[in-house]
């Protein structure tokens, strides 16, 4: 499994942390969880096990056909490597393969893995968290550009054709909508790189996608924009206390959906799991775009509905309210 990271790295002495050394062994440092400078390309071959193979080998990677779809998982907050994040990328690899089957596709996920706090203290993490979201919309800013220069010297055979798709799940949206404003600020008008761009229990506030706002540029940099939202996900409404803090007492994305479809694009796409997240997830209901049992289970409503947008290229909607109600059996 291939991954993109901003963490902290050891290495023994004849390394450097910032050197780019292909398929060289890298640990993720054990405490330090101030997001770097220094974003890594790497590959992971088991628990613990991890490469280093550098950006030009990874976007050789990328290429292939357009029936060879990649799907970037961006995580959440308080999300571990070994005991979140990379269970939950695996758990996705395994149910899209699955459930492609007889069609004439294939999905690759990559985890863009940002640097999440573990202290004693959920609140305290939460804070934490939303600090080194900040900072690492840079280094994946810097990962973008490094991509969109890659393909501009990339033509005809050589080209990239495989659509990207990108699945942000709470905290991890505040970290996608940074970095594709960070982008705009600098570089100007954010091009259309993605196919779709799912964004679950997203933990930012709820006008953020409407223009002139800092999550607007999400919807001009792809085709589709799916909010999965629950009323009864209790992070959401933790977020919304704590974001109190820092005087934002504004409802989440995750928690209501956009706040007015009338005032965000027609590419955006509202989709109600009240009916499930519980179900999925108890009694948080804030994990559920996967299944039953998380990690080890069976696909959900949520995920399958996100596989069928996926192979179709449009997701599933009730006529011009670009809305729909989820549950067990209707996607």
């Amino acid at each position: 499994m291939y991954f993109i990271t901003n963490y902290a790295i050891t290495q023994t002495k004849r390394w450097s942390p910032t050197r780019n050394t292909p398929e060289r062994s890298i640990t993720l440092h054990p405490r330090d969880r101030e997001p770097g400078a220094s974003v890594f390309f790497c590959r992971r071959d088991g628990d613990g096990d991890y490469k280093e193979i550098g950006s030009k080998a990874f976007f050789q990677l990328m290429k292939g056909p357009a029936d060879e779809e990649i799907l970037l998982y961006i995580h959440g907050f308080n999300n571990t490597p070994e005991g979140d994040v990379f269970p939950r990328a695996e758990a996705l690899q395994r149910l899209c393969d699955s459930g492609l089957g007889g069609h004439n596709k294939s999905i690759t996920v990559i985890s863009l893995m940002w640097p999440c706090d573990d202290d004693l203290g959920i609140i305290k993490d939460y804070w934490d968290d939303q600090d080194s979201s900040d900072q690492s919309a840079f280094g994946f800013a810097r990962v973008l550009g490094k991509f969109m220069d890659w393909r501009q010297r990339n033509t005809g055979d050589d080209a990239c054709y495989r659509p990207i798709n990108i699945l942000a799940h709470s905290m991890g949206n505040r970290v996608l909508r940074l970095t594709l404003s960070r982008w705009v600020t600098y570089q100007g008008r954010l091009p259309a790189l993605f196919r779709n761009v799912f964004m679950v229990a997203a933990d930012i506030v709820n006008e953020s996608l409407e223009r002139g706002k800092s999550g607007y540029p999400i919807t001009q940099s792809s085709r589709n924009v799916v909010v999965y939202y629950a009323n009864d996900d209790l992070a959401m409404t933790a977020s919304k206390v704590a974001n109190v803090r820092n005087k934002v007492a504004s409802r989440r994305l995750g928690h209501t959906g956009p706040e007015d479809m009338d005032q965000v694009s027609a590419n955006v796409f509202a989709i109600d799991c009240d009916e499930v997240n519980n179900v999925y997830d108890s009694p948080k209901g804030h994990s559920y775009f996967l299944g039953a049992a998380g990690t080890a289970g069976a696909p959900g409503a949520v995920f399958d509905h996100i596989l069928q947008t996926l192979i179709t290229g449009r997701p599933r909607v009730v006529g011009e309210s670009r809305r729909l109600v989820i549950g067990d059996g209707t996607a």
